[in-house]
């Protein structure tokens, strides 16, 4: 599961977007997930990450933004045939 709105946090108030990317560092052979973020503040955390990539405070490597995709599924669903009586006695 993922969160359902964008990880930037800007005034003290988070943003109330869905999220729309991934975002990783992808450093030699090994990939870190380092939060979630939509359309809007996607340029705001390419620079904020870059930052602190020059401070040594995260991984040095390529920022990777990776578009998620919305899923949705119709094979679960709940019908009066499928409740369980449980006997509390």
């Amino acid at each position: 599961m993922l969160p359902d709105q964008c990880s930037v946090i800007e005034s003290k108030k988070q943003c109330v977007n869905p999220p729309e990317f991934v975002i990783s560092v992808i450093a030699g052979d090994d990939e870190y997930m380092v939060g979630l973020t939509c359309q809007r503040h996607r340029q705001l955390v390419s620079g904020k990450i870059g930052v602190l990539q020059k401070e040594g405070k995260m991984y040095d490597g390529k920022i990777n933004f990776s578009p998620l995709k919305a899923v949705g599924t119709d094979c679960i669903r709940g019908d009066a045939d499928d409740l369980v009586k449980i006997d509390m006695n």
